[in-house]
């Protein structure tokens, strides 16, 4: 794996911990805050799989321009 690939998964994975942790709060977890994390977190392992297989990508959050690009990478 290329050291830039682990740089975005690590970023990805910070995020899904983000997420997890909002969702078990007891008291008003914020649902915004977890639906953004979860976003990110799938965002930026797109990213991160793209960069592995050397495919350029625009500097995006959507989700579905993405998954585009992934598609031929990872078709199922």
């Amino acid at each position: 794996m290329k050291p830039l690939t682990r740089e975005w998964i690590e970023k990805a994975e910070g995020d899904f911990v983000m997420a997890q942790r909002e969702m078990r709060a007891r008291k008003s977890p914020n649902y915004d805050g977890i639906c953004f994390h979860c976003q990110q977190c799938i965002e930026t392992y797109f990213k991160a799989r793209l960069q592995e297989a050397g495919t350029v990508f625009p500097f995006t959050h959507d989700l579905g321009e993405l998954l585009v690009l992934l598609l031929p990478i990872e078709p199922l």
